[in-house]
This record gives C-alpha cells, structure tokens and sequence, in this order.
C-alpha cells in the first residue's frame, strides 16, 4: 500500500509541474506558443480562435482535456509605415485524472512588428499571466485510510496535513519572430520564444523546498514555411521544438490547401504530422471564406499503443479571421489565393 500512496503522490508533484501547452496544431495556438505571433496576421485586422485537445480517454476514466480561447488585433497600422502593433489575449485550461488536477491560466500580450527591408519583418513581443492549479483531494485515496481490507473514505487522510489543493503564480513569457518573403509565392517564418522566464514556483506540498518548487523555462522554436505552387495547391510545411527541464517534444509535418471554388473563398486542408517518439496525426480541415476547421487525430506509435490501442488524442480548432474596413494596407504578403 506504501507504493500506492507514492506513487499517487509521485503523480500529483509531477503532473503540476509538467502541464503545460500541448497541442499538435500548435500552429493554430500562436499566442500560447510565441508572444511575437500577437497581431502576426498580415492580411487581416483580427483574429479569434479556439482549441480543444482530448487525450488518454482509452487509458482512464477522466482523460485529459485542454481548452483555449485566444484573440488578437492590429493597432497603429495607418499610423507607422513600415510597422504595427499587436496586442491580444489567450485563455487556457486543462482538467486531468482522478483527482481533477487542473490548471487555469489567463495571458494578455503585446508584439511590435517592423518592416526590414523590403521583404523580411522582424517581431519582439512578450506576454504576463496569471496562472491558478488545483486538486481535489477528495477525489483520492491515502494509506492513512486503508483498514487491512480496503480503502475507506470516511476515514480523513492524514497526509494531508501537508498539502496544499491549491496555489498560483505570476507567469511571464518573451518571445521573437523573423519573417522573409522572397516572392509572391513563397514565406518562412522562424520564431523562438521562452516561457516562465520569471522561474515561479509551483508546489502542492507545504513541505517541499522552495528551490525545488521552481518552475523550469520552456523554450521553444518553430520554422514554418508556405509555398504557393500554382492557382490550386498551396503547401505549409512545419517544424516545431520545445525542450523544458529534461523533456523534449519535436514535431514535424505539413499541410495543403487546395482551393476548391477557384477564388480562394472555399478550401480543402489536409495534412501530416509526426511528433518524435510519440505519435502520428492526420490532419483534416476545411475553410470558408474568414473560418477556418482543423481537425487532427494522434495516433500512438510508442510502446503506449499495446494498451490504448493507438487511440491517443483527438484535437480540434476553429480560427476565424476579419477586417474593420476594406481596403487594408498590407506591408507583408502571405501566399494565398
């Protein structure tokens, strides 16, 4: 029983530590993923979007779930004329497990965009947030209640004399962007950025030292590219790099849009991804007019799939953007149709 009470405790101290954004179109969760993303939109004024991600629900009864909601908008665009500013927000949250272990976090950002030259645009941007975590520990059992035969809730747990259900922190994020558009038809776009560069710390355990609790930075990087090949197809492949403490996630993959009305108004997306050591996720998407559905499907490729049968994650996001007037001036064309 001492092994189940660790390794319940194990779960708890790790998973506070390791949620965190996880989301296979993270692409289409720019300000989660880069602050220099906020008002990186070229063509449009705004944009809004959310996310949903689904994962593990072959492995337990409570599966983990993460939402977000997030939007950004161009400032001083008539005003500068080689730059912008963009300023947004983004909530998240995601629930996991037995004992509910959630996280609430809430950021609002800000970027500045210049020109450089006349085909590269560099951004800086940055984000602050408060984010709020939580367990309830009601939802679990202790060794203190265990009666010889079984667990009984009735009994309070006395290990819990030294936790804490729940706790919060300031968070802060800085992120870059650099873009190149070497013609009409072609653009790449890298973009860097760290999160909890603040170190917070973050901690269930009362009796836990503080240097401990640190949350560690999160670094991440992405290269993504679109490449119009003719009036029908367009290709976006993309790379994406995060690395935070001991862990590393890589994912690598593409999507095409082929343009099914003629003017770009009416689109099919379908795509590929892979994330290294993990799993494989089609991609599937439909565009009409300002909105945009993608959806994904990861399937397990590591030694996890002999128990949930492949089945690891459904993801879904909808993005929608717009202009306040026609007749935007655009300073840095995306291929498009």
């Amino acid at each position: 029983m001492r092994r189940i009470l660790l390794a319940v405790l194990m779960m708890c101290s790790l998973g506070s530590i390791a949620q965190d954004l996880h989301f296979t179109q993270y692409f289409n969760a720019p300000l989660l993923v880069n602050p220099a993303n906020t008002g990186f939109n070229p063509e449009a004024d705004y944009r809004v979007g959310g996310n949903y991600r689904n994962q593990w629900a072959a492995l337990q009864n409570n599966p983990y779930k993460t939402m977000s909601v997030w939007g950004d908008v161009q400032l001083f665009n008539n005003r500068f004329e080689n730059a912008w500013v963009g300023v947004g927000g983004a909530l998240m949250k995601d629930v996991a497990g037995t004992g509910s272990l959630a996280a609430t976090k809430g950021y609002a950002s800000v970027a500045y965009h210049q020109m450089v030259g006349w085909n590269s645009l560099v951004s800086l941007g940055f984000n602050a947030g408060f984010v709020q975590k939580s367990i309830d520990f009601s939802k679990l059992t202790f060794l203190s209640q265990w009666n010889g035969k079984f667990f009984d809730a009735v009994v309070p747990a006395g290990e819990l004399s030294f936790m804490n259900n729940r706790q919060s922190y300031f968070d802060l994020q800085v992120g870059m962007n650099f873009a190149t558009f070497p013609s009409d038809n072609s653009y790449i776009n890298l973009g860097l950025s760290a999160l909890h560069v603040n170190r917070p710390r973050e901690r269930f355990f009362s009796n836990t030292d503080a240097s401990a609790a640190i949350v560690a930075p999160r670094f991440t990087m992405f290269l993504n590219g679109v490449f119009k090949l003719n009036d029908r197809w367009i290709l976006s492949p993309n790379a994406y790099i995060s690395k935070m403490g001991n862990a590393m996630e890589y994912v690598a993959g593409g999507m095409a849009n082929y343009n099914l009305s003629g003017d770009g108004t009416t689109q099919l997306l379908g795509g590929l991804y892979y994330r290294v050591g993990d799993a494989v996720a089609p991609t599937i998407g439909f565009q009409l007019n300002s909105y945009k559905l993608t959806f994904n499907y990861d399937a397990t490729m590591s030694g996890l799939s002999s128990y949930n049968a492949t089945r690891g994650a459904m993801e879904v996001s909808l993005v929608k953007t717009g202009v306040f007037s026609e007749g935007k001036a655009v300073k840095c064309n995306v291929p498009s149709f």
